[in-house]
């Protein structure tokens, strides 16, 4: 049985190992999935925070990018069946599109 002394050195250690704790209301960084499908980014908006990953998935048979209609972000050739991901930053240019077919359009929508 521990004692009361052991016990509370024990849990300050744990407490203190555990590294920084977020305040409560600061929100984790989240992975999100848009999906290429049929020639069309799903979903579309996508609402994202500076922080998040976000990951495109080409579910077509043939290859696509996400590209920012700025051409400050791109996630480069996505092949078929492959991935490409950006991380979102402050002030990220939301629009984007496919380089391969400028026809496919999309929007992330970047809360502050």
């Amino acid at each position: 049985m521990l004692s009361r002394r052991h016990f509370l050195a024990s849990t300050a250690a744990i407490v203190v190992g555990a590294g920084p704790i977020a305040p409560s209301g600061a929100s984790a960084s989240r992975q999100h999935v848009i999906d290429i499908v049929r020639f069309r980014f799903k979903p579309d908006p996508l609402t994202v925070r500076p922080g998040d990953t976000v990951t495109w998935i080409n579910r077509d048979i043939v290859p696509h990018t996400a590209t920012a209609i700025d051409e400050s972000w791109d996630t480069g050739e996505i092949a078929p069946g492959s991935e490409g991901s950006i991380v979102v930053t402050a002030g990220l240019s939301a629009d984007y599109f496919c380089r391969f077919h400028p026809s496919m359009k999309a929007a992330l929508q970047v809360d502050r």
